[in-house]
């Protein structure tokens, strides 16, 4: 079973702003999921031609389940207000997806607390910090029925405030704690293999560096299981995004009968 998660960067290129629906398309066949969790995803944006790249994503991959989160309603750096899920199918918004070429029984979303001031952040070794406002985040999880019982897929994208992304990881743990395991806990966590594993108390499925695409030189991107199963992964640069797409081959354990 392939399971891949790509921080799409809303479907540009890693230098330009230009989004090309046929590179995507083909980025997503060509990744061969079969179940991809997407990052950074934008809804009917301005910026991205209005398209809906969830959409268009599971056209390409041939996936019937698919759900696409709004994390923000409006588009980031622009305005915005924080998603509440009562956003209509045609309101443009950015946030999170997860598409399942097999079959999905049961969808959770998480919505996740933002820093509630402005932080400040470092950019260009400038000796100043910019003060900048925090996003809200969200997870979404599927009850994926796999080839030899149920698993949980759960994908996020945590905030880039490193002594707030972990109070969120824990929350989303808590909140997983019921679903049926197996449990894959996919994305953009903002934060390294090590951290990751050692808050989550889940085994890494993969330990390759995903960013930047160019010259990747750190792991933001993660996939992590319970309980540890045998994987094999590769992350692999594609012809968009700022990060690489990390594709995770599994052999998953049979679910345990819960009487």
């Amino acid at each position: 079973m392939r399971i891949v998660t790509f921080n799409i960067l809303g479907g540009r290129t890693e230098h330009d702003d230009e989004v090309d629906v046929a590179v995507l398309q083909e980025a997503i066949r060509d990744l061969d999921a079969d179940v991809l969790a997407l990052q950074e995803v934008d809804h009917l944006l301005q910026r991205s031609g209005c398209a809906d790249l969830t959409a268009l994503a599971a056209e390409a991959m041939g996936a019937p389940h698919h759900r696409f989160v709004a994390a923000l309603a409006g588009s980031p750096g622009a305005t915005w207000t924080a998603a509440t899920g009562d956003e209509q199918p045609h309101d443009a918004a950015y946030g999170i997806a997860l598409l399942s070429r097999l079959p999905v029984t049961g969808w959770q979303v998480v919505r996740l607390p933002a820093v509630a001031t402005p932080v400040p952040m470092w950019f260009g070794g400038r000796a100043r910090p910019t003060w900048v406002r925090d996003e809200p985040r969200v997870a979404v999880a599927a009850t994926v029925a796999g080839p030899d019982g149920a698993l949980t897929v759960a994908t996020t994208h945590l905030s880039f405030v490193r002594w707030w992304n972990g109070h969120q990881l824990r929350l989303l743990l808590r909140a997983l704690s019921g679903a049926p395991r197996p449990l894959v806990l996919t994305g953009d966590l903002n934060m390294g293999l090590a951290r990751a594993a050692r808050l989550t108390g889940l085994h890494p499925l993969a330990a390759e560096a995903t960013f930047p695409a160019h010259g990747p030189v750190e792991q933001l991107d993660h996939v992590l299981a319970e309980p540890a199963v045998p994987a094999v992964a590769e992350a692999r640069r594609m012809r968009l995004s700022d990060h690489r797409a990390l594709v995770v081959d599994v052999d998953l354990p049979a679910s345990p009968v819960r009487r």
